[in-house]
C-alpha cells in the first residue's frame, strides 16, 4: 500500500507541474481532464501526508525514549505519544484503503432516474409520487440540478411513470443505490376500511451516457412525432411535438413529450436512450464478472426488493444490508444520508473482503 502511496504522490507532483506548463494551460480539453485528476488524488495524498506525519511523530518518539537519563514522567509520557501515534495511523491505513479501492467509473456522472408503478394500481403510481419527490428534495439538499424528461400522470397526481435527470458532481454514486423494488405498506386515502395495503414501485438509476460513451448509429433510430396529450397548457395537441423514439437493434422505446419544441424533445429522447443503452452494457459487465457481484451492495437488479417504507410505524428498512430506520417523514423529505452512507459503507467492507481474499 505504502508503495502504491508513493507513486500518487509522485503523480500528482507530475501532474501540478503539467497544469503550470503554458501549453498545457491554452488546451482547454487536456487542462480539463488534467485537473479533474488532480481533484481525485489529492484528498488520497493529503491523507497520506497525516499518515506519514503519525508515522514520523511515532518514530522520533521512540527514539526519545531509548534515550538515557530519562525520568518516569518523560517516558509516561513518550509512551502514551506513541500509542496515540500507533492509533492515528491504524485509522488513517483503513481511510487509505477505502479510497484506493477502485473506484466506480460512473460515480462522477449525472443520472437519470425512471420511476414506474408496479402492483397496488392507483396506491402504487401515488407512491411513485412520493419517491419522485424525495428524490428531488435531496437532489436540492445536495446542490443538484433535476429536469423532468418525460411522465404520464395519473388523475389523482400519482405517475404511471416519470424519467428525471439529477446533475451534478457525484450524482451517480448517491443514487446508485435506488434501483429495484420500493414497497410501501400503509393505509390508501382510498381506503374506507382502514386496512394497510402494500404496493411496489420500480425505480430504475441510469448513469447519463455522453455521446463518446454509446455511439447511435441514426439508421438504427426510426423516429416518430404525434400530439402530447394530458396536462400541458393550450399547446397540447395543438401541435406534433411529442417524440418516440425506437432504437431498432434493442427494441427499446423513449417517448418525450414535456418540450412544446419539438427539437427539445428529441434531444432529451436521445439522452435517455443512451443512458438505457449504456446502463444495459454495465448490466451485462456485472453479469460477466462474477466476483464483481459479491462485492455489490444486492444485485442491481430491477426486480430485486431493496426498501420497505412502513407508514403505520413510520420506519423505512432496507432489506440489502439490514438497516431500519425509524424516520419515516425525515426520509421522505429527502434526509436520505444516513441510508446512504450506510450502503455505501457496506459496499466498501465488501470491496475490501473481496479484495482481502
Amino acid at each position: 500500500m505504502i508503495e502504491k502511496l508513493d507513486g500518487i504522490e509522485e503523480k500528482l507532483e507530475d501532474l501540478n507541474r503539467q497544469l503550470c506548463d503554458p501549453d498545457v494551460a491554452s488546451n482547454q480539453e487536456k487542462y480539463k481532464t488534467l485537473s479533474r485528476e488532480v481533484k481525485n488524488l489529492t484528498p488520497v495524498v493529503e491523507k497520506y501526508e497525516q499518515y506519514t506525519a503519525a508515522r514520523s511523530k511515532r518514530e522520533t518518539s521512540k527514539e526519545m525514549l531509548d534515550e538515557k537519563g530519562l525520568d518516569r514522567e518523560s517516558k509516561d509520557m513518550l509512551i502514551e505519544e506513541i500509542g496515540t501515534a500507533k492509533s492515528e495511523m491504524a485509522r488513517l491505513a483503513d481511510e487509505l484503503k477505502i479510497m484506493l479501492l477502485p473506484k466506480d467509473p460512473n460515480d462522477d456522472k449525472n443520472v437519470i432516474i425512471e420511476i414506474r408503478g408496479g402492483a397496488g394500481g392507483e396506491e402504487s403510481a401515488l407512491f411513485a409520487g412520493v419517491l419522485y419527490r424525495m428524490y428531488s428534495m435531496y437532489a436540492e439538499r445536495r446542490g443538484y440540478k433535476t429536469e423532468i424528461m418525460s411522465c404520464s400522470e395519473t388523475g389523482l397526481g400519482g405517475f404511471k411513470e416519470i424519467s428525471f435527470s439529477v446533475e451534478g458532481e457525484g450524482a451517480y454514486s448517491r443514487f446508485k443505490y435506488e434501483s429495484g423494488v420500493h414497497r410501501v405498506q400503509r393505509v390508501p386515502e382510498t381506503e374506507s376500511q382502514g386496512r394497510i395495503h402494500t404496493s411496489t414501485t420500480t425505480v430504475a438509476v441510469l448513469p447519463e451516457a455522453e455521446e463518446v460513451d454509446v455511439e447511435i448509429d441514426p439508421g438504427d433510430l426510426q423516429i416518430d412525432t404525434f400530439r402530447s396529450s394530458g396536462a400541458g397548457g393550450q399547446h397540447v395537441n395543438k401541435t406534433s411535438s411529442a417524440i418516440r423514439v425506437t432504437h431498432l437493434p434493442t427494441g427499446m422505446v423513449v417517448e418525450c413529450q414535456d418540450e412544446r419544441s419539438q427539437h427539445k424533445n428529441k434531444e432529451k429522447a436521445l439522452k435517455v436512450l443512451r443512458s438505457r443503452l449504456l446502463d444495459e452494457q454495465i448490466q451485462k459487465q456485472h453479469d460477466e464478472i462474477a466476483g464483481e457481484r459479491s462485492a455489490q451492495v444486492g444485485t442491481g437488479d430491477r426486480s430485486e426488493r431493496i426498501r420497505t417504507y412502513n407508514y403505520p410505524q413510520g420506519r423505512v428498512s432496507d432489506h440489502r444490508i439490514g438497516l431500519t430506520l425509524y424516520k419515516l417523514e425525515n426520509i421522505l423529505n429527502g434526509d436520505m444520508d444516513e441510508l446512504i452512507d450506510a450502503l455505501s459503507t457496506a459496499e466498501n467492507a465488501a470491496k475490501l473482503k473481496a479484495q482481502s481474499e
